[in-house]
Order: structure tokens, then C-alpha cells, then sequence
């Protein structure tokens, strides 16, 4: 599995934000499994969109969370996977867009400028 490593400065600190990058299907069969587990995150990212660029970034600044696996999907590159996501997890299709899956149920879905990891975590 590919892992895309974004890295951060804060207060002189060096943060990181491990995604995996998301390309299949498979993967997703493989989010809803581990999801009983530990919580999945599916952030929807739109490589041409500002808005997606920012909420991005407001993700990567936490930095790596241990509580959930953080999962990158290029809806560009994978539109049918992502609209798989939306079909599977019965939300309409945004971009920016996250998606918390536990038990393989998606309970948490934010979209645009309302994407921040602090109310990500506190449905952890």
C-alpha cells in the first residue's frame, strides 16, 4: 500500500501526515474490515480545488493521528471509486470531502470549509 508523507512545521516541531493512498476497490473492502478495528478516515480531495487544498491542509497540521488511518483519494484520478465511496456509505458526493467509517458505517461526513480534524477526533 502507498503512503503519501506530508510534512509540517509547528512551533520548530516536524509534523507528518501519513495517508494511504486509496485507489481501489479493494481497499475499500479492505477500510470497511479494518473499521471495526480502529476508525477510517476518507478524505475526497480535488487536485484543481483551493477549497480542498485548504482543508487539506488543515488536516495535515495535526499531523498523524493514532487513534485513525488517514485514507488520500484523488477524486480526479478515481471518479468512479469515489463515487463508489458515496454509494457505499450512502452520502452525496463532495469534494473536499471526509468520510469517518467505524463498524463500516460511515458516522461522521463533513465537506468544504467545515473539514477540521478537532471535530474529526471528537467523534473518535
Amino acid at each position: 500500500m502507498v503512503v503519501l508523507h506530508k510534512q509540517h512545521y509547528q512551533d520548530n516541531k516536524l509534523l507528518k501526515m501519513n495517508w494511504f493512498i486509496l485507489t481501489s476497490s479493494d481497499q475499500l473492502d479492505k477500510i470497511i474490515i479494518q473499521s471495526s478495528q480502529k476508525p477510517q478516515l476518507i478524505f475526497k480531495h480535488s487536485t484543481r480545488c483551493s477549497v480542498s487544498f485548504l482543508a487539506k491542509s488543515r488536516l495535515e497540521k495535526h499531523g498523524p493521528q493514532d487513534s485513525i488511518d488517514a485514507f488520500y483519494l484523488d477524486l480526479l484520478q478515481y471518479r468512479e471509486l469515489s463515487n463508489e465511496i458515496a454509494e457505499r456509505f450512502h452520502v452525496q458526493h463532495q469534494s473536499p470531502q471526509v468520510l469517518l467509517i467505524k463498524d463500516g458505517e460511515c458516522v461522521y461526513e463533513e465537506t468544504h470549509n467545515a473539514i477540521f480534524m478537532d471535530d474529526i477526533i471528537e467523534q473518535v
